[in-house]
């Protein structure tokens, strides 16, 4: 296995792995450091099934069923299909998936850690791949901020709410997705984390914080809430801190939640099919057995 750096800093690329094969001790924990140090990884040129890609991304965490229960692999329904197709009048997959800026499940009292992303078809153009994923860099972001914002951030909490995406959603990009039935939000009530955490594997500190999600500071004045947010929604997607991904047939990414915020670029049409199988590892494992263990996503 080799793991080759990119010139941002978010991104390597993973070679000489086959990810269709169990996964050897050591090839996990390198992958681990790797994954905290540079937040996304690249493994070019796979072929997986549906049952490979959830037994590679398992031997990372539990594997979230999302709330939705929407599109899921027939027997595997932590496999999410993410697809624009549309088969005998039906949609076979979530076409608008993650087209803003957020970061996945920190709406959950578990929040995610990785992302485990498999190409089986990738819209093109003109030679040029389209439906690219942006990633921003939370560590970057946090030692970037003014001494003054770190100052007042420190130790708070921000409260984190799963509607408030799946709403924007339905509400700004004229989608498809059904409104939320009671039930569905009741499973996944408002939470609150801390908007600095320590990565579990780095030691870094990142800011976890993001628009998709997070709804208001607690215990701070709503008016001084919303302009602080503001401000760190603005800050943390600078172009300085965005790595820009473009796809390719074969591809897995995988990608780390606790460091990173991403969007999906929706610059494909209808009749140029993209499908994409994902899925989602959740923070429990990392945060047992990381450096900081379960104090990972203390305030700082």
């Amino acid at each position: 296995m080799k793991i080759i750096p990119g010139s941002h800093s978010l991104g390597a690329t993973v070679t000489e792995l086959d990810l269709s094969q169990p996964l050897t001790d050591t090839d996990h924990r390198l992958l681990v450091e790797a994954l905290a140090n540079r937040g996304v990884l690249r493994f070019p040129n796979q072929t997986l099934t549906a049952r490979q890609q959830f037994d590679f991304s398992a031997r990372f965490g539990t594997l979230e069923e999302n709330v939705a229960g929407m599109f899921q692999e027939p027997g595997l329904p932590q496999v999410m299909v993410l697809s624009n197709i549309v088969r005998d009048g039906k949609p076979i997959g979530i076409a608008d998936a993650g087209q803003s800026w957020h970061t996945d499940m920190s709406y959950s009292a578990t929040v995610a850690y990785a992302n485990v992303l498999y190409a089986i078809e990738i819209p093109q153009r003109a030679g040029r791949p389209l439906g690219s994923t942006q990633f921003a860099d939370m560590v970057a972001a946090y030692e970037t901020l003014p001494n003054e914002i770190k100052r007042r951030i420190a130790g708070r909490t921000a409260t984190h709410d799963f509607a408030k995406f799946w709403d924007m959603m339905r509400r700004e990009r004229g989608s498809a997705r059904p409104a939320l039935t009671d039930a569905q939000r009741n499973t996944k009530p408002p939470v609150s984390h801390p908007l600095v955490l320590v990565h579990p594997v780095s030691g870094q500190r990142a800011l976890y914080a993001n628009p998709g999600y997070a709804m208001w500071i607690d215990g701070m004045d709503r008016s001084e809430s919303d302009e602080l947010l503001a401000f760190l929604f603005q800050h943390q997607t600078e172009s300085r801190f965005v790595f820009t991904f473009e796809w390719t047939r074969g591809d897995v990414l995988m990608w780390d939640n606790l460091r990173t915020i991403h969007q999906a670029l929706a610059d494909y049409r209808a009749d140029e099919p993209r499908l994409i199988k994902r899925c989602q590892v959740m923070a429990d494992r990392v945060l047992n057995q990381g450096r900081t263990d379960r104090h990972a996503l203390a305030a700082v």
